[in-house]
């Protein structure tokens, strides 16, 4: 498909609401001029931008077999910074190329609209701040076409996490503890991970891991910095071996200064690595909150997916945490796994049910393009969005059931039916991280391969980030220029 712009820095945005309609377009860019009008071919799409000192233009102009499809949209200019004319800028195009396509496809439904590419929250949040409450609302819906359901979802996930937000202190940063291993790699997994299959794959990794947290750690002492939460996530943390994940967590905790009390999450995810021993080492360690991932309750998909586990394994591991003293337990299912519809799902959810897990994750299938799952697509039934919808329906109806609340949410690039990932909690049991994170409302020290460390300046509505060498090898090589990197982010 070609598209025609003379806004080639804006492309992977148009491209992306292109592929809210057209999800398997791959598109060829032909840069041209504002003055330009290119006679379109069928399968050709044309993104214009024009501004002056009041307002930005956009036309967006779609050709589909012998049918021609325009739309135009404005937006006011504002150029209070460079960034923000740019966001004022970008959103003026998308809306435009947004509605353009939603002319030629009515029956389509794009439950969040125009938006990509941002955490819907986090926006509404910024809205309010700015427009007041009335606006923001107003805002969503009619100028991101927003629908009332989504809108809604995210104002009560907003006024969730306020308080959680308004505690943030000067010197607060979370940290993170990445480990990129798993014993299998899952259908619709991307994760630029190594399978462990023998103990000298993990060596060489850990001691680059603490000396990495070591580093890390002596800069925040140095910049007085006190962590609010620490995650130690994955891959899956407990691939590692009882005497490798104790000492881990130790040397991590020595080395923070981490104080009783504070949030700790350890992602235990998969059954199948999961022991007695290793929760209980958890536990002595102090971790407050720990991951029990099934996906989906039904055998014969966790089988087709690559889980080298089954339902009874999950039930099993979850009895075995409350047993150890566990109050915290969260547990992950996925809407649209291959196969499944939405009689899986209550099956699921009921299993769930029978548990009672604090915190339950209702994940949105993400097709990722470098997994296997992408590469298969041809040879694989999914579920349409029709069923996803209701999937995931049936994931929060489960979590409200049992007196949860939504805290967070998240949404990934081509995701099944454009919906999202929601995180729900009983009011006890929010957690802290989920939140600073996906809201990027707090600075994260991250720490191993393909993790990534941000710093936020809250007074400047600016981000910035030093993402770690996602492969072992590089990642430990240049642990040294790391740290020096990391360190001016936290000098600026």
């Amino acid at each position: 498909m070609r598209l025609y712009t003379n806004r080639i820095d804006f492309f992977n945005d148009i491209s992306e609401e292109i592929r809210l309609y057209l999800p398997s377009a791959e598109l060829e860019l032909y840069e041209i001029d504002s003055e330009h009008k290119p006679e379109l071919a069928p399968d050709s799409i044309c993104a214009k931008l024009t501004n002056d000192s009041e307002n930005f233009y956009a036309e967006s102009r779609y050709c589909c077999a012998s049918e021609e499809y325009c739309y135009s949209h404005t937006t006011q200019y504002r150029n209070e910074t460079s960034l923000i004319e740019k966001r004022y800028a970008k959103r003026c195009l998308k809306v435009a190329v947004f509605r353009c396509l939603a002319l030629a496809m009515p029956n389509a439904r794009i439950p969040w609209g125009s938006l990509t590419g941002i955490r819907p929250t986090r926006l509404l949040r910024e809205l309010i701040s700015t427009d007041g409450e009335a606006a923001a609302r107003k805002l969503m819906l009619n100028e991101f076409d927003v629908s009332n359901e989504k809108l809604e979802l995210a104002s009560r996930i907003v006024a969730v996490q306020e308080p959680i937000l308004a505690s943030i202190r000067s010197n607060d940063v979370d940290v993170y503890i990445g480990i990129p291993f798993c014993r299998t790699r899952c259908l619709y997994c991307s994760f630029a991970s190594q399978l462990r299959t023998k103990k000298t794959d993990m060596a060489s990794y850990l001691a680059a891991l603490e000396m990495d947290i070591s580093l890390g750690a002596a800069m925040a002492w140095e910049h007085g910095l006190h962590v609010r939460a620490l995650y130690l996530g994955g891959g899956t943390p407990t691939v590692l071996t009882a005497n490798e994940l104790e000492h881990l967590i130790k040397h991590t905790l020595a080395e923070y200064a981490i104080a009783p009390g504070t949030e700790f999450t350890v992602e235990a995810g998969r059954p199948d690595t999961i022991t007695a021993e290793k929760l209980q080492i958890i536990r002595s360690c102090g971790a407050t909150r720990i991951s029990i991932n099934p996906q989906t309750m039904c055998d014969e998909t966790l089988r087709s997916v690559g889980r080298d586990h089954c339902a009874e394994d999950i039930v099993r591991c979850y009895h075995m945490a409350r047993e150890l003293g566990f109050n915290c337990i969260n547990m992950d299912l996925i809407a649209g796994l291959p196969g499944e519809d939405s009689s899986a799902m209550q099956h699921s959810i009921e299993e769930l049910l029978k548990l009672a897990p604090d915190c339950l994750t209702v994940h949105t299938l993400a097709i990722k393009r470098s997994s296997r799952l992408h590469e298969h697509l041809d040879e694989i039934v999914l579920p349409d969005t029709g069923e996803v919808e209701a999937m995931t329906a049936i994931g929060a109806n489960g979590a409200e059931s049992l007196g949860m609340i939504p805290y967070y949410m998240y949404r990934q690039k081509y995701m099944a039916g454009n919906m999202e990932n929601v995180g729900y909690s009983l009011p006890g049991s929010i957690c802290i991280y989920n939140i600073d994170m996906m809201e990027d409302a707090l600075s994260i020290i991250a720490h191993g391969a393909g993790a990534m460390t941000k710093r936020v300046f809250p007074g400047e509505h600016r981000i910035e980030r030093i993402p770690n060498p996602k492969d072992i090898d590089t990642y430990i090589g240049k642990l040294g220029s790391t740290d020096a990197a990391r360190r001016r982010l936290f000098d600026s």
